[in-house]
């Protein structure tokens, strides 16, 4: 095989208010969690169940970190297009080795929309690496049912 990709794309919502951190060489990065959601109805019981997994997500691109601390907070609905990564660190408590899978949003092959869904007549609102819109004032940011405890 001559090439290989490596791209992510998630539609979720955030399950907490996004970390800005400032970065030893002065950039900001940000940092989110994201739940999506799948549900189905069991087949013996008939009854409705739902399965959340959590995404770390990790923004370096300057442009969306600013967007992402001015516009972004804990259930606002979300797409992103990145990178899965994985980095290795040592747990300082006991010396061993850990890993962190993240999806990373950097350069020109990452993006975040902004979805609205109270008004569901296809307005979003990209912001990909050199380019960006102001959010749309009708941004729905309520009615999270994520109020769980994030398992990180």
């Amino acid at each position: 095989m001559a090439g290989s990709l490596n791209k992510v794309q998630l539609i979720g919502r955030l399950g907490a208010d996004p970390e800005i951190k400032q970065m030893v060489n002065g950039k900001n990065v940000a940092r989110l969690s994201i739940a999506t959601s799948q549900s189905w109805k069991d087949k013996s019981s008939g009854e409705r169940k739902e399965k959340t997994e959590w995404h770390r997500v990790v923004i370096f691109n300057e442009g969306l970190v600013n967007v992402v601390q001015q516009y972004v907070k804990k259930g606002a609905n979300v797409y992103i297009e990145g990178q899965l990564s994985t980095r290795k660190w040592k747990d300082e408590a006991t010396g061993q080795d850990k890993y962190s899978t993240e999806i990373v949003l950097q350069g020109y092959n990452s993006s975040l929309t902004m979805l609205d869904s109270r008004n569901s007549n296809n307005s979003s609102n990209l912001v990909s690496d050199n380019k960006s819109s102001l959010p749309n004032e009708n941004l729905n940011q309520e009615n999270s049912d994520l109020d769980d405890e994030i398992p990180f």
